[in-house]
């Protein structure tokens, strides 16, 4: 369907046939790490990671290299392995034989099998009119299995996350003697790097927030000691505290 998306080279495909397409969430929050030719799903589409980076898709597998940063070969001719509306399919291997394709493929040492074919809208809007019933009776069964799952979310207290702060906390008075250290974004609290009593110098960093699939650090806008946190690791750190 595209290619490229948030990542050099990257994928985004999804099945030809309805009956085919598997539907699911993102990560919240999402991973500041993915390893690179990650093969992953979000929502009905799949992804494969073209390098390492922060992303949210769910895994459902490794794959080869979707790009090529070394050298030319009879599948790379660019940078970049696919071409808008490739058809892909995947086979299985064994972790040993998969890592002997990663190092041979970039090498031009492992042929794929690519084969020129031609898809034709009408016939695919023919096949989905002659499947419509069955179609339709897939989609039903998988739109109730995800309004169930929502459900159970709901009631878990998944769907909106409680940051489970004190009465204390939400309403503290940060104007008291010292100075509030304020975070430039919203985000989540991925580590607190000092304690109460520890001293700080002007930039060094207090926490850092994962936000946007970003690490973001917080810094001493001047040096003092440390009296008190407001927040905790783990938890949301609003652009209001």
């Amino acid at each position: 369907m595209g290619l490229g998306d948030v990542y050099l080279g990257a994928p985004v495909a999804t099945p030809l046939d309805p009956r085919h397409r598997l539907v699911t969430t993102k990560y919240n929050p999402a991973r500041t790490w993915t390893a690179e030719n990650s093969v992953g799903i979000g929502g009905s589409y799949l992804c494969v990671y073209g390098m390492e980076g922060p992303g949210g898709y769910q895994f459902v597998g490794r794959t080869l290299q979707m790009w090529n940063r070394y050298r030319q070969t009879r599948e790379f001719t660019k940078p970049w392995l696919l071409r808008f509306f490739d058809q892909i399919r995947f086979y299985e291997v064994s972790a040993e034989e998969l890592q002997r394709i990663r190092r041979e493929f970039p090498r031009g040492r492992y042929p794929l099998k690519i084969e020129e074919t031609e898809f034709c809208l009408g016939d695919y809007r023919d096949f989905l009119a002659r499947e419509r019933q069955s179609i339709d009776a897939f989609t039903a069964v998988r739109n109730s299995a995800f309004e169930q799952e929502l459900q159970r979310w709901v009631e878990s207290g998944q769907m909106h996350f409680d940051s489970g702060l004190s009465v204390e906390a939400e309403t503290a008075d940060t104007t008291e003697a010292g100075l509030a250290v304020e975070s430039p974004v919203a985000g989540n609290i991925w580590q607190i790097l000092v304690q109460p009593g520890d001293k700080v110098s002007l930039g060094d960093t207090v926490c850092i927030l994962e936000s946007m699939k970003m690490e973001i650090e917080v810094n001493a806008t001047e040096s003092g000691v440390v009296k008190k946190f407001f927040v905790s690791r783990g938890k949301p750190w609003r652009l209001d505290r």
